[in-house]
């Protein structure tokens, strides 16, 4: 990681603006860098890239490796010749700062099945892109052909969770997986077509986001869906009994976000199974990402030292268990493939220890200051700027996971929200969220982050997930136009003043 004092913006490209629905990787994602370059900012946190599943949540997908559909452009695919304009009229856009993910999945599925029909024809002669295609199959063919393979027995399966398939998709021999492919390869082609066309448009953008001095920081989650390809195709790597149904599930104990903790569901690992295999699933994963990212946050980093264990059928996460994990061994072994020095920032929120601080600075991983945390009593904390003592952290006003800034404020009590001001300076309360990202900006932390509606200093209605509640979450979008030169100017000489420009 970049020792410089440097700062970015928190957003997601599904918050992109777009014609389409939703925020892809065409036109609105190049405008956003240069957004961030004008506004002397280094740094693009993203959310997981991943196929996502149900309840549309970055941190529960399909597979651990593969890309969102979604975010491919369609203005791209027009480009290719692969669609033509006519297919692009009826988009069921609900409106510009909200994603109907009801509306717009089937919608752009069937856009993408326009577009493989035309690639896979006889008659399409693009002889570049189809030998581009072949390579892409061959290099990603390690995680590639398990998931390609699930979601084409998924869709057979109506969308089914793979738990709920016969007993042999559910428990496949090789034999009858080679069968599969052999049975459906067009299906399984049309999967393997759109990761392709992702991770082109993806390292695209990288790469532009990369010469204009921009860093991408990706994120992933320590657990993975049930219903995955990760799990349906490495079972043994599970704590699953012999059908495939998980003995224990993850979650966090009651906490700040929920006074029953949170009940995730994951399935969890079985360790003893990763370790005697060297961890060798895990290093392709952090591989893969670092493949396609600059720097890596790990979400519940905790977990690596001691997850919260719960057994399966139980309705919250009140009653479950600290189970310890070999971390130790897990990032020894992914840094004697890797390398040392690893770019990976731990998010080390919630019930910290000083054994998982100890794991955390053991291999130099920076961990998180959240500023909304610092001010919810009247007391001192850990979280104040001026309790900072090392600089390698990364400080941000809040997370995808927090209220806006102005949001939260409004909810403070009057004891905290004088505190607030006092400490940040704030005269008008209008403007919190950006005395609060100044506050960030001033701090020692070698890394500011700030959400995106915290620079436009939007209200709850553009928070982009409540953990703990199911529905309406991660459908927050900016609207054409907000990113002005005179925002770009403020956020370039907050940056300067603190010498991070």
């Amino acid at each position: 990681m970049n020792n410089q004092r440097l700062s970015g913006i928190l957003l997601h490209p599904t918050s992109l603006p777009s014609p389409y629905g939703i925020g892809d990787l065409g036109e609105a994602a190049y405008e956003f860098v240069d957004f961030l370059t004008e506004a002397g900012q280094h740094l693009w946190q993203i959310l997981p890239l991943t196929h996502t599943g149900y309840g549309d949540s970055p941190y529960q997908s399909f597979s651990a490796f593969a890309g969102q559909p979604l975010l491919i452009s369609l203005s791209h695919l027009k480009e290719l010749e692969l669609i033509d304009a006519s297919v692009l009229a009826d988009c069921p856009v609900s409106g510009p700062e909200h994603i109907d993910y009801g509306s717009i999945i089937p919608w752009k599925q069937n856009i993408f099945k326009t577009a493989y029909s035309r690639f896979a024809a006889p008659d399409y002669h693009n002889e570049p892109l189809a030998r581009a295609f072949c390579q892409f199959i061959e290099e990603e063919r390690y995680w590639l052909n398990d998931y390609a393979l699930f979601m084409a027995c998924k869709d057979a399966n109506n969308g089914a969770s793979w738990l709920e398939w016969d007993d042999e998709y559910r428990l496949p021999t090789e034999e009858f997986k080679a069968h599969l492919r052999d049975t459906m390869s067009y299906e399984i082609g049309f999967y393997q077509f759109l990761q392709f066309i992702f991770f082109d448009e993806w390292l695209q953008l990288k790469s532009y986001a990369n010469k204009h001095g921009v860093q991408i920081i990706g994120d992933i989650p320590i657990f993975v869906s049930m219903d995955s390809a990760d799990v349906w195709a490495n079972q043994h790597l599970f704590q699953l009994d012999s059908k495939g149904y998980p003995l224990k599930v993850a979650g966090v104990p009651p906490d700040y976000f929920s006074a029953t903790g949170q009940l995730w569901g994951n399935p969890l690992y079985a360790w003893d199974a990763h370790m005697q295999e060297g961890f060798a699933w895990w290093i392709s994963r952090i591989r893969h990402q670092l493949s396609s990212l600059d720097i890596l946050r790990i979400d519940h980093f905790r977990g690596f030292e001691a997850y919260w264990s719960i057994p399966y059928g139980e309705e919250t996460a009140i009653n479950g268990e600290w189970v310890k994990a070999p971390g130790y061994e897990l990032f020894q072994a992914i840094q004697n493939a890797l390398g040392d020095d690893l770019p990976i920032i731990a998010e080390d929120l919630g019930i910290i220890t000083a054994e998982v601080d100890a794991l955390r600075e053991a291999f130099h991983f920076p961990g998180m200051k959240v500023l909304q945390f610092a001010f919810d009593s009247t007391g001192e904390g850990s979280y104040l700027p001026h309790q900072f003592t090392n600089p390698d952290c990364v400080c941000y006003t809040g997370t995808h996971d927090n209220d806006t800034t102005l949001g939260w404020y409004m909810t403070l009590n009057p004891e905290c929200q004088d505190k607030v001001c006092r400490y940040t300076h704030c005269t008008d309360v209008a403007y919190i969220s950006h005395d609060l990202i100044g506050t960030a900006l001033g701090s020692i932390a070698r890394y500011a982050i700030f959400p995106m509606q915290d620079v436009l200093g939007y209200g709850s209605s553009a928070r982009m997930n409540t953990p703990g509640v199911a529905a309406g979450n991660w459908s927050w979008r900016y609207k054409e136009g907000v990113l002005t030169p005179e925002l770009a100017k403020k956020l370039k000489d907050m940056s300067r003043l603190y010498g991070r420009y």
